[in-house]
């Protein structure tokens, strides 16, 4: 795997997880609103923030058939047909400009997912450093080639996709002439349930397809993103919301500004302490080694009088013979007067 440079900004091994808070719907059509999220999430100390650059009739058709309605009851928006749905969750391509700028100037890198090759364009025209393929849009393969074609790294959730599907999409980006790619693991259920989120693939996925691997997690809470960093994933990307009782199209499962600055914190945590494989201690631990525990004199002992475990004992500190040396030591006797306290040593043994 290649370390990928998106703004500057180096992602992957070696470097701290690439977190990417996405604004989706939650700003409820609201500029002011995802312009205060912009400086939340920045204050949370993300690397990146994500729009979503579509409009409902670029997504669907405005047709209210049983086809272009959401029927599955467990879903957070059942009864809604497709067209409506994104006309409340687009993010307005006039906005897209402001929102890049505002991002910038507090040091966030940002971006989008475009889903027709009119936003890829125009995404490109605005200078955005990478773009984002969202995990239902992995098989529009004309997409990816066109996002690729540009010359910029290329991160792709997979979502549902198959080890084929993902061969294929990775492929048409190769092909286009992309070779930055970073996958993501996804599970495409909003909410997504743990036990359906598979944090394993992340490994295999790397080393099948050679690329970095992050986890676009749809889970509530952070549990399962944190997780993630100790399997390697180098991109965390998380739905984010200021206030979920407010509502917003994601706000179910998008975390707020606490839950978002925990995330940021714990999965840099997390990363720090994968370390390297070591044994024996750190150098930080090398005071720590006087608390083991070695032979001491537990009972005033007289010069010729026998070693034994009536007058001497293991104990902390660490300033006495090892332990190890408990048989060899017993039934010696003592070169001199030893007093209780005294850390044993040859030298005190005939």
């Amino acid at each position: 795997m290649s370390v990928i440079s998106i703004a500057n900004q180096f992602v992957g091994p070696g470097h701290p997880p690439f977190v990417i808070a996405e604004l989706s719907g939650n700003h409820n059509q609201k500029k002011s609103l995802a312009m205060a999220m912009i400086k939340s999430a920045a204050e949370c100390g993300v690397n990146a923030i994500k729009l979503q650059t579509y409009t409902a009739d670029s997504m669907t058709l405005d047709v209210d058939s049983a086809d272009f309605m959401i029927k599955d009851k467990d879903s957070l928006w059942h009864g809604e047909s497709l067209h409506s749905l994104y006309e409340k969750a687009a993010t307005p391509y006039e906005w897209h400009e402001d929102l890049f700028r505002y991002a910038k100037s507090l040091g966030l890198i940002a971006f989008s997912s475009p889903f027709d090759n009119e936003a890829v364009d125009f995404l490109d025209e605005l200078g955005v450093p990478c773009f984002k393929i969202a995990s239902f849009e992995l098989t529009d393969l004309p997409l990816i080639a066109h996002a690729a074609s540009k010359g910029k790294p290329l991160i792709m959730s997979t979502g549902m996709a198959s080890l084929a599907e993902i061969e294929m999409a990775v492929s048409s980006a190769n092909k286009a002439g992309c070779s930055d790619i970073i996958l993501l693991k996804c599970t495409s259920t909003y909410p997504a349930e743990p036990v359906n989120t598979n944090l394993n693939t992340i490994q295999n996925m790397r080393s099948t397809f050679g690329y970095q691997v992050g986890l676009s997690d749809h889970t509530k809470g952070i549990g399962a993103a944190v997780a993630s960093v100790a399997l390697g994933a180098t991109v965390i990307e998380k739905h984010f919301v200021l206030d979920r009782l407010a509502g917003g199209v994601d706000a179910a499962f998008s975390l707020e500004p606490n839950e978002l600055k925990s995330l940021v914190e714990e999965s840099y945590r997390a990363w720090q302490s994968l370390g390297e494989v070591r044994y024996g201690g750190s150098v930080s631990e090398t005071k720590s080694k006087q608390y083991r525990r070695s032979i001491y004199v537990a009972n005033n002992i007289k010069a010729g009088e026998m070693l034994s475990d009536s007058n001497l004992r293991i104990v902390r500190p660490a300033h006495g013979l090892a332990p190890k040396h408990w048989s060899q030591v017993l039934g010696k006797k003592a070169k001199t007067d030893l007093a209780v306290g005294h850390a044993l040593s040859w030298q005190d043994v005939e």
